[in-house]
């Protein structure tokens, strides 16, 4: 590998550019070759502008090739090594140690935040290369632990510290701590729904997917805001997934333990929920991954759309594939979607009558497939509050979401001890295999579930899925085996109430 190195970005992973370049005679001009794309491209103005900063003028043909020749080069995060190699080139620097550089060149030399510098800072730690990044960019590099890195303000800080006249600031190893702020909402906030919030508490503590249903105003966007207040912080090996998807995708970096929340709005397309695009970037789901994805009304989201999740939500990840290449994403999102039980949103409603047509209701729950709704552990009814309810103003109402988050770390903890030797987290990612054999059952639980596939129409995967519900329900009361009644609980939510209205 040549001393100076570049990186595209191929999905989460970094790709090494090799950087070369070569000036002869002729009329000034500059051509980059080596399949760039537009940014890569208008990257010659501004590196010209930024080494003239510098007093580097280049006079005479410039060529810069960018290799491998057969592999696309996108983004801007490779202006800082095309000026590097130049400046090299016109002698104003010897490059001796093989290095990374990233980063967006300003036209007075400033350095300006790239996506993909925790990419790069893997990369470079994994070849055992020295790493440059904009100063913007130091905080994200800092959680790598063994990159060897240096934050760059402008490239003439650079050039003076490869000439060895005045070093630059080494990039130290940092920590994130988990700062436990005021959930917002606060379960205790929430008045009434006791078994929503149950429901709630059980698909956190298993990264369960919920589907609340109920009428307009009865709290399902409330209750799905507060998931995120009883969920515990993320663990080493979750927050750098975390932050290496963040920064493929070029959001704003952020110094906390917090599990990502996105919400997404039904006009969403295929492509910006499961990713893709001529960068094949993150879709929201994968974006959401180690945290929730909020999915409201959900049936009115385009048909392609919802069955697009239909791989995510069975294998916690996605491949994103277009002529440009494929990649893989995780998708470990707990999902939570909410929906109105038609068109009108009162059907059942003891209050008020639904005015929907029959063919109105059949095309509205037609939107969500059996097998979307298969994949979908919790099925829960939100009715809506009584008058008295609506005017209790003062007090709490239950617990806080600090004491069910208590119980929810407790439960994950017992999750991560059992399954760390099959590389799982939780308990809504076993599969049936190890399921069936470590998931530890009373003897009378089997005669149980048989008696139950006798009343309740489950298919292979829904048996599964309240197998893994129960699982986590016996954690969830400190029991080292699924019992009948962790069973019976786990059944209620995926045939019960809340989708008989799928049926009539």
């Amino acid at each position: 590998m040549k001393n100076i190195s570049g990186l595209t970005l191929r999905g989460m992973n970094g790709a090494a550019v090799e950087v070369e370049a070569e000036i002869t005679g002729g009329m000034p001009v500059i051509s980059v070759v080596g399949l760039p794309d537009a940014a890569v491209r208008e990257a010659r103005e501004r590196v010209r502008a930024a080494l003239r900063s510098v007093g580097v003028s280049l006079k005479g043909r410039v060529s810069i090739n960018l290799a491998p020749a057969d592999i696309p080069k996108e983004g801007a995060l490779l202006d800082l090594p095309i000026a590097v190699a130049l400046a090299e080139k016109a002698g104003r620097v010897k490059c001796e140690i093989p290095s990374l550089y990233i980063g967006e060149l300003a036209l007075d030399g400033r350095l300006r935040r790239v996506r993909g510098a925790v990419p790069a800072a893997f990369f470079a730690r994994e070849k055992g290369l020295e790493l440059f990044v904009p100063s913007e960019n130091a905080d994200e590099v800092s959680l790598v632990d063994g990159a060897r890195a240096w934050s760059v303000p402008d490239l003439q800080s650079l050039i003076l510290h490869l000439r060895g006249e005045k070093p630059l600031d080494k990039i130290a190893r940092s920590e994130v701590s988990y700062d436990e702020g005021a959930a917002d909402p606060d379960f205790s906030e929430i008045k009434g729904q006791s078994a929503a919030k149950r429901a709630l508490e059980i698909a956190a503590a298993g990264h369960h997917n919920i589907l609340f249903i109920g009428s307009p105003g009865s709290g399902k966007t409330l209750l799905a805001r507060a998931l995120k207040g009883i969920l515990p912080p993320l663990a080493d090996d979750e927050l750098m997934e975390v932050m290496l998807l963040r920064s493929t995708a070029g959001l704003p970096f952020e110094l906390s333990r917090e599990r990502p929340f996105r919400t997404v709005h039904h006009t969403a397309t295929s492509a910006a929920i499961c990713g893709g695009g001529s960068g094949l970037r993150p879709g929201e789901i994968s974006l959401a991954s180690r945290g929730v994805l909020f999915l409201d009304e959900f049936p009115e989201f385009q048909r392609d759309v919802i069955e697009a999740l239909r791989q995510p939500l069975e294998d916690g990840s996605i491949t994103v594939s277009r002529v440009s290449g494929s990649v893989v994403y995780p998708a470990k999102a707990l999902v939570v979607a909410a929906c109105n039980p038609c068109p009108c949103g009162f059907a059942g409603d003891t209050d008020r009558q639904c005015i929907c047509s029959p063919s109105a209701l059949e095309r509205y729950r037609r939107k969500l497939s059996g097998p979307i709704l298969d994949r979908i552990d919790l099925h829960v009814p939100v009715p809506r509050l009584t008058p008295e309810e609506l005017v209790s103003l003062g007090g709490a109402s239950g617990e806080s979401s600090a004491d069910i988050r208590g119980r929810v770390v407790r439960a994950r903890g017992i999750q991560l001890e059992r399954w760390k030797k099959f590389g799982f987290h939780y308990n809504s990612e076993i599969p049936e295999k190890f399921l069936r054999r470590s998931a530890a059952m009373k003897p009378e639980v089997r005669a149980f579930i048989l008696e139950l596939l006798k009343r309740v129409k489950l298919s292979g995967r829904g048996l599964s899925r309240v197998l893994r519900l129960s699982r986590t329900i016996a954690d969830l009361d400190g029991a080292p085996q699924i019992e009948p009644r962790h069973v019976a609980e786990a059944a209620s939510y995926r045939e019960g109430e809340a989708t008989s209205w799928m049926n009539v």
